[in-house]
């Protein structure tokens, strides 16, 4: 598979989000719209090192799309977790019914929100920019202007340099980032640190995915363990923002003075709430740095480091 064409599909698949998406009752469409995004930017950088103007106003697009999302994403997956609770006994029913409108509330609100920003986004128009390039660079490989093993197979004004030693950078970009991030999240495992090892380890991922879809040998084991170690850190984060929006909630003195034993029970949750945090946090830092795992990750990306330059491209 080429390069242009995972782009293409990821393009593809962006698209046909966004209707499911603006009927607002689809939790998984918001999520997977978010994600492609991510995983279209990924493969567009890798295309583009120094994009042309049209394909910085798609990709602008693309990542508005998924930052005014960005709410309503959270509210689904926190309504989500306080129903799987509601659906078993439970001695903490009307606390968590409270919860569960208010949250309800807000996710509302934040998709009208969302939905109006979406609307001068226009993302039918990014969607034909981006699709042109990318097919203008397919038409002219197969009128033999550039071939797939040629290393600057890209239109002659993009190629300014091989396209693996792109890829080379943007895995040595990422890798240090990432091994910055993950130490300093172990100096101080505070929550501004995991944020940013949290974020480290989805880029680096979304930039691995990208090799396995190019079927480099071993990407696929090390994605596996790489979607565990973003599974812990995505539990603590989801807590992390559960917590903030329960504070928020509690925070409001009419609801204060109205439901002051609800907040008493809120705040108790709250505090479970810390203790599974804990658990996670406890959780990535058995694995992040000494176990088999990590050392699986780190001999992969030294052997794609050494090797990439010996590699015909493939765009």
């Amino acid at each position: 598979m080429q390069v242009r064409g995972l782009a293409l599909r990821q393009l593809n698949r962006f698209a046909s989000l966004e209707p499911k998406v603006l009927k607002g009752d689809d939790p998984d469409a918001v999520h997977d719209l978010r994600v492609a995004s991510r995983r279209l930017q990924q493969v567009i950088h890798l295309l583009y090192p120094e994009p042309p103007k049209e394909v910085r106003r798609a990709l602008r697009s693309a990542k508005t799309a998924r930052r005014v999302l960005s709410d309503v994403r959270n509210y689904d997956v926190h309504l989500a977790r306080v129903e799987r609770s509601l659906a078993r006994p439970t001695s903490r029913r009307e606390t968590l019914e409270t919860v569960r409108d208010y949250l309800a509330e807000r996710r509302t609100k934040s998709f009208e929100k969302a939905q109006r920003k979406l609307s001068k986004t226009n993302l039918p128009a990014a969607y034909i920019r981006l699709k042109e390039h990318l097919d203008w660079g397919a038409t002219r490989r197969s009128n033999g202007h550039a071939r797939t093993a040629d290393v600057s197979a890209l239109p002659e004004e993009l190629a300014v340099e091989p396209f693996q030693k792109r890829v080379g950078i943007e895995l040595a970009r990422l890798w240090r980032d990432y091994e910055e991030q993950i130490d300093a999240s172990h100096r101080d495992p505070g929550a501004p640190a995991l944020h940013g090892a949290r974020i480290a380890t989805k880029r680096l991922r979304y930039l691995i995915e990208v090799f396995d879809a190019l079927g480099v040998g071993g990407s696929s084991e090390i994605l596996t363990w790489l979607r565990s170690l973003q599974g812990r850190l995505g539990g603590w984060h989801d807590l992390e923002v559960f917590e903030q929006m329960l504070l928020r909630m509690v925070a409001r003195p009419k609801f204060l003075r109205d439901h002051l034993e609800t907040a008493m029970k809120i705040e108790k949750l709250i505090a479970r709430n810390r203790q599974a945090k804990k658990k996670y946090v406890e959780k990535f830092f058995a694995v992040a740095v000494d176990s088999e795992g990590s050392q699986r990750l780190k001999t992969w990306t030294a052997g794609r480091l050494a090797g990439l330059s010996e590699e015909p491209a493939q765009v």
